[in-house]
């Protein structure tokens, strides 16, 4: 890289131009408006040009600085983690303003200059580090990053040529985890829209998903919990559980009984909607986790939490984890297998008809919670055996689908992100990856 140019942000661009503070309808515009962008429009190195609200009539003539193609847009005053946030706008946008918020990036030469390179210098590790050490402001929760600043990064320039090729390679890594990204997107869309209908109208003995009620109501009867297949039940998780538990209180299980390994030890933060991310890392000695053996959770357990917003989220705990501890604030229960999978109950208590229950109990709460015996009184519904395993297969089906594509995309993000340094640094010339 010895034919590179070192210098600094400042000697390639002629300005940053922010716009004005203006009126506007929290809504996208339409035909015929102009709209004003939010800071949410420059987000992970990516334009959204949805993202903007309806400038009203009378300040129109208030705003300054449209969106102009092959440009960069840079947030200058943002939360901590989002100050300096950049992105690169390929087309003009005419119809849309930058806020005062937002700077808007103009080359002296577009000829020794790709902006595209450009704003791939402006996502990586270096530019993020330049910005946290600039970024100024007494507030926790803003801060600003000044002109002069942006304008002192350190940038060695290749020749426009290689910056070009350099662009076009990492373009084409953009694009593959964009794609990846909308597919991902797309497949959680579908398994919403699948999860409602199965759980509320669930798989004939064809195989086939039931009409809807209003379609065929003659396979249908009321409950509870609304309209409901004639072959289900609505049964409390009362009377579809074995055992259930909170775990300890007070000083049965405190701080100073924490380890660094051990037996696991589950808490709020660690169960998300039908899954387990234990990321507490906090264990406890065998010798207590025994004398803690009532509130053990164990692979097929389903475990829900007291609290949080919403409370009463629920997962199966997997095989992966060894057996645990759960703390006061989470719910342990041990399904009667001849009734109910442990999937089922856990997709059942994440599902809206729990969630009205839920919202009904916790009314008017400021930090809602609910007891056990609130969790043992919900109400879900309750195919027959044979039924719920078809329905889990549909959703597991989906769900391989899914993470597959979250592997492919975690495989595209770590490549992309190694390649921008070594292209970037010139420690590998692009002439490599194109000859």
């Amino acid at each position: 890289m010895s034919d590179w140019i070192k210098g600094f942000l400042a000697d390639e661009i002629a300005s940053l131009d922010a716009g004005v503070s203006v009126n506007a309808e929290d809504k996208p515009h339409g035909a015929g408006e102009f709209g004003v962008l939010k800071t949410s429009a420059v987000s992970g190195g990516r334009f959204y040009a949805n993202q903007n609200k309806t400038v009203v009539e009378q300040e129109i003539h208030l705003l300054a600085e449209p969106v102009q193609g092959d440009s960069i847009l840079v947030s200058r005053m943002n939360t901590p983690a989002l100050v300096g946030e950049s992105c690169y706008v390929k087309e003009a946008q005419p119809t849309l303003f930058l806020p005062d918020r937002l700077w808007q990036l103009k080359p002296k030469d577009r000829t020794r200059l790709s902006m595209r390179w450009l704003s791939f210098v402006l996502q990586s590790e270096f530019y993020r580090r330049h910005v946290e050490v600039h970024a100024t402001g007494t507030s926790g929760s803003m801060k600003n990053l000044p002109k002069s600043k942006l304008l002192a990064l350190t940038v060695t320039y290749p020749d426009p040529a290689e910056q070009s090729d350099i662009a076009e390679v990492l373009d084409t890594l953009d694009n593959a985890v964009a794609q990846t990204e909308a597919i991902i997107a797309k497949l959680k869309a579908v398994k919403q829209g699948l999860l409602h209908d199965l759980l509320t109208r669930g798989i004939d003995a064809n195989g086939e998903l039931r009409p809807s009620q209003s379609e065929a109501p003659q396979l249908y009867k009321p409950s509870a919990l609304g309209w409901i297949p004639r072959e289900w039940n609505v049964s409390s998780i009362e009377s579809t559980t074995t055992n259930s538990v909170i775990g300890p209180f007070g000083s049965d299980l405190v701080a100073s009984d924490y380890r660094e390994s051990g037996v696991p030890v589950v808490f709020v933060r660690d169960v998300k909607p039908n899954r387990i991310n234990w990321i507490s890392n906090v264990y406890v000695s065998p010798q207590k986790a025994t004398r803690l053996a009532a509130h053990e959770v164990c692979p097929g357990d389903v475990v829900a939490t007291k609290m949080g917003f919403p409370p009463c989220i629920a997962a199966v705990y997997p095989d992966s984890l060894p057996n645990g501890i759960v703390t006061a604030d989470i719910v342990r229960l041990k399904v009667a297998r001849d009734k109910v999978r442990s999937r089922w109950l856990a997709y059942s208590m994440n599902s809206w008809a729990v969630a009205k229950q839920v919202e009904k109990i916790t009314a008017g709460v400021t930090r809602p919670k609910v007891t056990l015996r609130d969790v043992r009184d919900l109400e879900i519904c309750v195919p027959s055996l044979t039924e719920q395993d078809v329905i889990l297969a549909r959703l597991e089906a989906l769900e391989a689908r899914s993470h597959q594509e979250e592997c492919e995309l975690e495989k595209l993000t770590k490549a992309k992100t190694g390649l921008l340094d070594d292209l970037l640094t010139g420690n590998v010339r692009v002439t490599a990856l194109l000859g």
